[in-house]
């Protein structure tokens, strides 16, 4: 039976709404919405996780949305949360291709988005969640009226010869060992792991919070991914670093990346910002890999950078944010 969890310091959000929906090709997902907590409805924002997130982990950030006039979908991508699991070993995150999670989203854009959730309908993207969502814009199915990503996987810094890895990942996919942990790899959660050198935030509560919340869901919290995950992956990043991509984009995107991001790397997603003709690039300094879960003064720029953009009624003035944002460090 799937459930929202909760801990003393991560409360569940009242009055939302838990939903059990399936993929079309039968994979069940775990998702939830809200309804704003103000009188005036801005529209939907739709949380696109990164790899091994879940929803528990975005009860801040739906909060911090509602407040806005915005009403929340979140779900748990296959392979992750309480979401539905393609191989036995449920800590092991894997999908058998990028493609899969465009089911997952047309599943929630069906069931939940187009019937439930009022229009304009937006995105809230990391990570992992940010290279689907520029696949989609790209492609042109993604549903969203505006995209707002945040650190988004254009590059991986942890992996020292990404080329490499990349070929050796798709070798060992043909050679039928997909469903094996990447090398090295185990079940253990990321956000689980001691504060102390940690590669995903500078605040130490939120980053225990997480911790707290990771360890409640269990599995769901899942670890190091499989090879099939790995070499889809490199796959998709190779083709959203293609030039023709991003000036092809039409969707108008935010992009704010983290300027001490020791997971996706800063510099690919400067160029891929550069290139877009309807995009917008705020980098805050400092600024580790979710910026979600940082200190309260990376989220305060953050937020004036998405207010400044969604829904979108208001001229977005870069400089001045992104020189707010500066002035912090």
């Amino acid at each position: 039976m799937l459930t929202l969890n909760s801990t003393p310091g991560n409360p569940v959000p009242p009055g939302g709404v838990l939903v059990s929906l399936r993929a079309d090709d039968g994979v069940e997902l775990r998702a939830a919405h809200w309804r704003p907590t103000t009188r005036n409805v801005r529209g939907t924002v739709c949380l696109l996780q990164g790899r091994a997130e879940f929803i528990e982990k975005y009860y801040e950030t739906i909060g911090d949305l509602r407040r806005r006039g915005l009403a929340v979908v979140a779900f748990d991508w296959r392979g992750q949360g309480e979401s539905g699991r393609q191989v036995t070993d449920p800590h092991k995150g894997h999908v058998a291709r990028f493609d899969d999670y465009r089911r997952d989203l047309m599943a929630v854009r069906d069931s939940i988005l187009r019937p439930l959730l009022p229009e304009p309908h937006f995105c809230l993207a990391h990570s992992m969640g940010g290279a689907i969502a520029l696949t989609g814009a790209f492609e042109g199915w993604l549903p969203f009226r505006r995209i707002v990503t945040v650190a988004p996987m254009l590059s991986i810094r942890m992996v020292r010869f990404s080329t490499a890895a990349g070929l050796l990942a798709r070798a060992m996919h043909r050679l039928g060992l997909g469903r094996r942990y990447i090398f090295f790899g185990n079940g253990t959660s990321m956000a689980t792991k001691p504060f102390a050198g940690n590669r995903l935030s500078t605040d130490p509560n939120r980053y225990a919070r997480n911790a707290d919340a990771a360890r409640q869901v269990g599995a769901g919290a899942v670890g190091d991914p499989s090879i099939a995950w790995a070499a889809s992956a490199f796959r998709a990043m190779a083709r959203l670093n293609d030039r023709r991509v991003a000036p092809a984009i039409a969707i108008p995107t935010l992009i704010v990346a983290a300027g001490a991001d020791p997971v996706c790397g800063t510099a690919e997603t400067e160029r891929f910002a550069a290139a877009l003709r309807t995009g917008d690039l705020i980098l805050l300094p400092g600024a580790r890999h979710e910026i979600l879960s940082e200190r309260d003064a990376v989220r305060e720029d953050f937020w004036a950078a998405f207010d400044a953009f969604i829904p979108g009624s208001e001229p977005f003035d870069r400089e001045r944010i992104g020189a707010a944002a500066e002035a912090r460090v």
